[in-house]
C-alpha cells in the first residue's frame, strides 16, 4: 500500500493493485519512437480502493518508478495523465524528471494554486504537456507558456480547426502532438501541418498491395526459417545463412542481445546455430524479418517494437496458464510475431499462411482470433488499445482465470524484454 498525501484532499490510500497497464507509442516525423504514453486503468474487481482513473494512476506511477520506470519505458519518453490531486501531491518525489511528460488534461482548471505548482516543477525540471486541446480556451491560454508539448486528437477535432490551430501553437514554440492517428491519410495530413509526433497504431495497419512479392532478403529469411522448421541438418542451415552475408551478421547481432541471456559472446553461425537449438533460431528469424526494413533505412523500428513485446507477452501468458506445457508457450510467441506480418508484407493474411506452414491452431488465431491462442491474442490486442477496448479485457481475464496483478508484471517482463531486443537489434 502506499500513501500519498494529496494537499487539497488529505491523506489517502490508495491500492496499487488491480490495474491495467497500457502503453502507447508515440513517434516522431520519421516514425521512429519516441515516447510512450502509459496509459492505467481500474480493474472493476475486488474492493474499490480508489476514486477515479487518475488518482489510482498517482498510485501505480509510484509503484512502478519503485520498480523501474526504465522496465516500462525503456530509452523513451513516458507521457503520464496527471490531474490537480496528482499535481498537488508528493508523487514526483518518485518520478524520473528526466524520462517522464506530464500530461495535463483538458478538464482540469488552471486554478492560481494550480499553475504555482506547475511554475513549481518546471523550475525543478520536469516537462508538462497539454491533452486534448481544441481551442484556446482560458486554461490552455493561462498554461501553454509552462508546457513543451501540445496534443491533439485528430478523431475529434475537424481538420480545418487543426489547420488553424497547428501553426498558433508551432508559433509559441511548442513541439506538437497528434493523437488517435489511425489512418495513413490523418499521419500524411498532419504531416503536412507541421506537427512533430503522432500516436496511434495508423503504422500497425496492413496495406494491402496486390501482385506484391517479398523482398529477396525476406525471401532469404523465410527459407531459412522452412529449414530450421524441418529435418535439415545444421550443416545446411549454416550453408545458407551465409549466402546472405547482411543475413548472417544480422543474426549474430540478434543472437548476442541481452534478451537471449547466452552466457558466453557467439561469434559464428556454427556457435550460433548450435548453441541456440531450432526452437531459438526460428524465434530470432522471425524477428529478424521486423528488424530487416530498417537496414534498408526504413523506419519500422515501432512495429517491430509492437510485433516483440505481443510475441513475448503471449509466451508468457501461455507460459503462465499451461506451465507444463513448454511447446504451448513458443506456439503462442509465434502467433504474436505472426500477427503483424500482413502489415510488415503489405500482404493478405491468408496469403501468409500458403507460404508459410502453420498448424491449425496458429490458422485459427491468426485469421479469426479463435481458439486459445486467438484468446491470448485478443487479449494482447486490447490492452494495446486500452482506452478504447478497456471494458473487454476483464471477461477474457476472468476466462482465462487470471488476476490483474500476475496481468501486469507479465508485461513488465515483455516490455523490457523487447526494448532489449530492439536497442541491439538496429
Amino acid at each position: 500500500m502506499i500513501d500519498l498525501t494529496l494537499h487539497d484532499r488529505g491523506p489517502q490510500n490508495l491500492r496499487v493493485r488491480e490495474f491495467y497497464l497500457g502503453r502507447q507509442p508515440i513517434l516522431d516525423r520519421n516514425q521512429a519512437l519516441f515516447g510512450y504514453e502509459l496509459l492505467f486503468r481500474n480493474a472493476p474487481v475486488g474492493p474499490a480502493h480508489v476514486t477515479n482513473d487518475l488518482t489510482a494512476t498517482a498510485a501505480v506511477i509510484a509503484h512502478a518508478s519503485q520498480l523501474g520506470m526504465e522496465k516500462t519505458i525503456g530509452d523513451a519518453l513516458g507521457f503520464v495523465n496527471v490531474d490537480a490531486s496528482a499535481i498537488m501531491s508528493d508523487i514526483f518525489s518518485f518520478l524520473p524528471r528526466e524520462k517522464v511528460v506530464l500530461e495535463i488534461i483538458n478538464s482540469m482548471p488552471a486554478t492560481p494554486e494550480v499553475v504555482a505548482r506547475i511554475r513549481e516543477l518546471v523550475g525543478h525540471g520536469f516537462s508538462f504537456a497539454l491533452d486534448d486541446v481544441t481551442g484556446e480556451t482560458e486554461a490552455v491560454q493561462a498554461l501553454l507558456p509552462l508546457v513543451d508539448y501540445v496534443k491533439m486528437d485528430v478523431r475529434n477535432i475537424p481538420l480545418s480547426t487543426l489547420t488553424r490551430l497547428a501553426p498558433r501553437f508551432r508559433q509559441e514554440k511548442k513541439k506538437l502532438v497528434a493523437e488517435k492517428v489511425e489512418t495513413r491519410e490523418e499521419f500524411k495530413n498532419c504531416l503536412d501541418l507541421g506537427f512533430d509526433y503522432f500516436q496511434g497504431y495508423y503504422f500497425s495497419k496492413p496495406v494491402i498491395m496486390s501482385g506484391k512479392k517479398l523482398s529477396p532478403s525476406q525471401l532469404a529469411v523465410m527459407e531459412l526459417m522452412t529449414l530450421v522448421t524441418s529435418d535439415a541438418d545444421n550443416a545446411d542451415i549454416e550453408r545458407a545463412i551465409k549466402r546472405d552475408v547482411s543475413l548472417a551478421l544480422n543474426l549474430l547481432r540478434l543472437v548476442n542481445t541481452p534478451a537471449v541471456g547466452a552466457r558466453q559472446r557467439i561469434d559464428s553461425l556454427s556457435q550460433a546455430v548450435t548453441i541456440l537449438g531450432r526452437r531459438q533460431l526460428q524465434r530470432w528469424l522471425q524477428i529478424m524479418l521486423y528488424a530487416e526494413p530498417s537496414k534498408r533505412g526504413h523506419s519500422m523500428t515501432p512495429l517491430l517494437m509492437l510485433a516483440t513485446t505481443r510475441g513475448r507477452l503471449l509466451e508468457l501468458l501461455a507460459g503462465k496458464l499451461r506451465q507444463s506445457q513448454r511447446e504451448v508457450a513458443d506456439i503462442a510467441f509465434t502467433v504474436g510475431i505472426m500477427s503483424l506480418m500482413d502489415t510488415l508484407f503489405g500482404i493478405q493474411m491468408t496469403e501468409i499462411l500458403e507460404q508459410i506452414p502453420v498448424g491449425d491452431e496458429v490458422r485459427e488465431a491468426l485469421l479469426q482470433r479463435g481458439g486459445f491462442y486467438g484468446d491470448l491474442l485478443k487479449l494482447v490486442e486490447c490492452i494495446e488499445r486500452i482506452e478504447d477496448m478497456d471494458s473487454h479485457i476483464v471477461p477474457t481475464l476472468r476466462d482465462l482465470a487470471m488476476s490483474t496483478d500476475e496481468l501486469v508484471e507479465l508485461e513488465m517482463a515483455a516490455f523490457e524484454w523487447s526494448d532489449n531486443v530492439v536497442r541491439y537489434a538496429l
